[in-house]
């Protein structure tokens, strides 16, 4: 019945938010991937990943979207529930889409849905200064968050593309000061997307919680990577920060743990996926 206390002294016990924030106490760096269904989800377990993405990027490299824009709530809600089926291990969290969070009480139904409906025991919006009353009323309600900051793809429309971030010393600033605003407001992870790498040290050194990096450089508390850039699926040009996993790996669980290990290592990210 206690399913919570009966994996706790197990082998492998579930990572919850307080394994996270050890994690970045002692230094081990924190294993990310994204995952959109049941099958790879037992893959990403498998290779004892820390943290499970879903993440509304499914809109491009599942539905084949130019942007995560169209992505709606009910698809977030369906493939959170494929993906916590094929789980036990990682900490599971979801994004929140597209105008999914635009006041309090929206944002709070939308989370409730993805934990309640979905199995996630996080919640991810792309955030700013403006996001910080909407992180504070869901941490209110026991909500944990995870706030994204840098290259927001949710709002590509407004910033002109998928470029990197705050390499300008007063957007710099700006960002470091949001983090700071966002870990006050309750988020209890970070994710930093497309940033430099002294941008990434910067904003890591600066907050408590855990910060998770993809493109933001080697110094963030963990990384994560698209499932589909890691396993080589994805067609076409990748983004600089993409490895190709399954490289000299065999098969599809291979290469999901040598990521990890990489990730652990500190192996990955390597100079040329940085900025």
């Amino acid at each position: 019945m206690y399913t919570h206390l009966q994996l706790r002294d197990s082998a492998r016990p579930p990572v919850t938010l307080s394994t996270l924030a050890n994690m970045k106490a002692t230094g081990e760096k924190i294993a990310c991937l994204t995952c959109y269904d049941a099958s790879f989800a037992a893959l990403v377990d498998e290779a004892d990943t820390d943290i499970a993405l879903v993440g509304d990027s499914l809109g491009m490299v599942i539905q084949g979207h130019d942007t995560t824009v169209p992505v709606t709530m009910d698809q977030m809600v369906y493939h959170c529930k494929a993906v916590a089926r094929g789980l036990s291990r990682p900490f599971l969290m979801a994004d929140l889409p597209f105008m999914s969070y635009p006041s309090k009480d929206i944002a709070l139904t939308n989370s409730v849905r993805l934990m309640q409906e979905g199995g996630a025991k996080m919640v991810k919006l792309e955030s700013g200064a403006g996001q910080a009353a909407i992180v504070e009323f869901l941490s209110s309600h026991d909500i944990a968050v995870c706030a994204h900051l840098g290259l927001r793809p949710q709002s590509v429309h407004k910033t002109g593309g998928f470029r990197v971030q705050g390499r300008e010393e007063e957007a710099a600033a700006r960002m470091i000061r949001d983090a700071k605003d966002l870990e006050s407001a309750g988020a209890d992870l970070l994710l930093l997307e497309c940033v430099p790498t002294a941008l990434g040290k910067a904003i890591t050194e600066a907050v408590r919680v855990p910060v998770i990096g993809i493109g933001a450089g080697p110094h963030v508390d963990g990384q994560v990577l698209v499932l589909y850039d890691v396993l080589d699926i994805t067609t076409g040009r990748k983004p600089r920060f993409v490895r190709n996993f399954m490289e000299g790996a065999g098969n599809n669980l291979q290469a999901l743990k040598n990521y990890v290990q990489a990730v652990k290592k500190g192996e990955y990210p390597a100079p040329e996926h940085n900025f």
